[in-house]
């Protein structure tokens, strides 16, 4: 039923406003004269909320995964109870607290009531669903098996959220580090430095170490050009940053990404896990295997393993089997191989799928674990040799120099 907003006067002359239930606008200013309320104003708030959440959306707000893993599974819980879908989604709108998520749900709440199928209410809101969340809700909806299907896309989504937490953790200290780094250089050149060159001009007969000249015209360099170093390092960031966003580009530095020292072998595992999991998800929710790997060729977010997939995609279309092209990439582990090779001979494709995810799931967590407690002191050590370096540029012309003095 159609929700309207309304302004009006009550009977001793002051302002009320609020929201209200009916078929039409016409019958709810019936309604609301009957209950002593004079309609000054009344629209229907499915566009306006509508209008809302596409702002909102507009503006960059999307909704953390958290808040959709949460909401997943309470509507999941409540559809379990035998609670009708629409009271569902009117239960789990008022019990949300992020405001585009609430807004969204009771637009798909009238959706829903007014006839309309849940998946492709879900679909008016692609920045807040995606295509996999949509595609699953679909295949359970078909098969009357929504409930279950919304807890598995929750734990699909609770654990897609903990290894992205757990990626960037892993990623923050290094670059906090860094960061620390290159302010406490630019600050000793610009500001120590300079000081300490005054101290060694008043000396012109003192000869200077080759380590102190370079560190002496690093400084002067920087206090002279500081805003083209920063100028350069944004320009390359810029360059760097459009160059990803062409296609070629794109593809060349996904190839990079899996080769690089340390991370490669990381991004490997993430893409791989992410496939697997997806790929099971899926494939348990009842999307069909070619849609499926249509989907799942865009959430690994690498051109190079998604051109792995759409192979093995072009492959079972021609009745063939899946584990062929991913072998022939050359992307894969030979375990996941191995394991697709026998979920397809027993017909328990998903099941292995699962377990591989489980298995590379953990083994990202430990590599990221590793790495987090081994780049904590790899970063310090060199910062301790860069402001080291530049310590011992000038403290060993000051003691010449309090020799000389002596």
């Amino acid at each position: 039923m159609p929700v309207f907003e309304y302004k009006g006067l009550i009977k001793d002359g002051r302002n009320t406003k609020g929201i209200i239930d009916s078929d039409n606008i016409r019958a709810a200013r019936i309604k609301l004269k009957k209950d002593g309320i004079f309609v000054t104003d009344i629209k229907d708030k499915k566009r306006t909320s509508e209008g809302v959440i596409k702002k909102k959306i507009g503006n960059n707000k999307a909704v953390p995964i958290k808040d959709l893993a949460l909401m997943t599974r309470q509507l999941a819980t409540l559809l379990k109870a035998n609670i009708p879908l629409v009271d569902s989604l009117s239960a789990v709108s008022e019990q949300v607290e992020n405001p585009v998520l609430s807004e969204a749900l009771s637009e798909i709440r009238n959706s829903v009531n007014e006839g309309g199928n849940f998946h492709k209410s879900l679909s008016k809101y692609p920045n807040i669903f995606n295509t996999i969340y949509i595609s699953m809700c679909e295949a359970g909806e078909m098969s009357g098996t929504l409930d279950i299907i919304l807890i598995r896309l929750a734990e699909f989504t609770e654990a897609a959220n903990e290894l992205r937490a757990k990626v960037k953790g892993a990623m923050t200290y290094p670059i906090i580090m860094l960061t620390v780094t290159i302010g406490l250089l630019f600050f000793l050149f610009i500001f120590v430095v300079p000081k300490m060159v005054t101290v060694f001009e008043s000396n012109p007969d003192m000869v200077l170490p080759w380590y102190s000249e370079l560190v002496i015209n690093i400084s002067g360099f920087m206090v002279k050009y500081w805003y083209v170093i920063v100028g350069a390092a944004f320009f390359l960031f810029l360059l760097f940053s459009n160059w990803k966003k062409t296609p070629r580009g794109k593809t060349q530095w996904d190839a990079i990404s899996l080769k690089l020292p340390l991370f490669g072998a990381m991004n490997r595992l993430v893409a791989v896990a992410r496939f697997t999991r997806t790929l099971a998800t899926l494939l348990t929710g009842g999307v069909p295997m070619l849609a499926a790997l249509q989907i799942v060729r865009n959430v690994v977010d690498n051109d190079i393993i998604a051109k792995a997939v759409d192979d093995a995609r072009n492959n079972i279309s021609e009745g063939e089997s899946i584990a062929g092209p991913l072998k022939k990439s050359g992307q894969f582990p030979p375990i996941v191989i191995h394991m697709v090779n026998i979920g397809e001979k027993t017909g328990d494709l998903e099941n292995m799928l699962l377990q591989v995810a489980d298995a590379f799931d953990f083994q990202v967590k430990n590599k990221v674990d590793s790495m987090t407690s081994l780049m904590g002191p790899v970063v310090l050590v060199i910062m301790g040799l860069v402001v080291g370096v530049i310590v011992m540029a000038i403290m060993v012309p000051m003691f010449e120099m309090t020799n000389l003095a002596g």
